[in-house]
């Protein structure tokens, strides 16, 4: 009677509050429904961009080049020790006007880019064996992390005399740099894979090679993007030294060559010429290939950060 005084109906009069833990679950189901009623984030326009990205960059440059002229001007050394940037222009169109200037850049990059190419080939099945096989770990794994830390230009004399003044040996010492960073960095993801992932892939029936396809190498990206970034750099620089060191008319002229030749000339406008193409390829290779590969394992991972 009371009840229906109340409105309740008689049905439920007697039927038991709603237990807590489903109170809990309402509650996760409504929040992880308002996460996906959130709009996606529109794409910035371009003068913020231009803003942000591209103008403090030029800024730096400007910045440099300003300094520079400056200490030209105030005469702080000789004429012949520091050129002003209008000489190394000069030398630019020296390079462009007698169509050499695309040759050495394109022999440089070709030799690094492949030489690369050969270190993760090498590199990557190296790594996975010293992180997964204890006894290779115990073996090589110090032996990598020594040649590491050892200078790149001391491979350049045995590869000479081992192969000879030829592209097989820009091609060795390139290996020698880059492929323990590579495998290094690969070892470094893999250590830090959680447990959980291999348990669970194990139970999903992943073991031996395809453990490694699906389970380890994804979790592991992270420290393996980092390896093949620090592979790049080894790369390269171990080629620079190659080029320094080695000359021959039938290795063409790269951009270590250049270097040397502008030395060797006194030539100072073709020294920091060469220098600057070796430090803009270093940065366009890394803008063009790994900034959108670290952008993309953020963005698969939930940590890309939009400022």
């Amino acid at each position: 009677m009371a009840a229906t005084e109340l409105g309740t109906d008689p049905k439920d009069a007697g039927a038991p509050p709603p237990a807590q833990g489903d109170a809990g679950l309402d509650a996760l189901e409504a929040g992880l429904d308002a996460l996906e009623a959130v709009p996606a984030a529109a794409r910035r326009p371009v003068r913020e961009v231009l803003l942000r990205k591209v103008l403090p960059p030029l800024t730096a440059v400007a910045l440099v080049l300003g300094v520079w002229e400056l200490l030209v001007r105030a005469e702080v050394t000789e004429a012949y020790k520091l050129p002003p940037p209008s000489a190394v222009w000069d030398s630019v169109a020296e390079l462009w006007l007698r169509g050499e200037l695309l040759e050495v850049v394109w022999t440089s990059v070709s030799r690094g880019l492949l030489g690369f190419l050969l270190a993760l080939a090498i590199g990557t099945p190296l790594g996975l064996l010293v992180a997964r096989v204890r006894f290779v770990r115990a073996a090589i794994g110090p032996i990598l992390s020594g040649l590491q830390s050892l200078p790149s230009v001391a491979w350049v004399p045995p590869a000479v005399i081992w192969l000879g003044l030829n592209n097989q040996m820009m091609y060795a010492v390139i290996l020698l740099g880059a492929v323990p960073s590579i495998a290094n960095g690969l070892v470094s993801g893999v250590d830090q894979v959680p447990p959980l992932f291999l348990r669970a892939g194990r139970t999903m029936g992943a073991t031996g090679l395809r453990e490694a396809r699906h389970v380890v190498m994804p979790a592991a990206l992270p420290g393996y993007l980092a390896g093949l970034k620090q592979g790049w750099a080894f790369s390269w620089r171990s080629l620079m030294a190659a080029e320094i060191i080695a000359s021959s008319p039938d290795l063409g002229v790269g951009l270590g060559q250049l270097l040397e030749n502008g030395r060797n000339n006194a030539d100072m406008a073709g020294v920091f010429l060469a220098i600057i193409l070796i430090l803009l390829i270093g940065i366009a290779i890394d803008l063009l290939v790994f900034s959108p590969l670290e952008r993309w394992v953020l963005r698969g991972r939930g940590l890309l950060v939009k400022s």
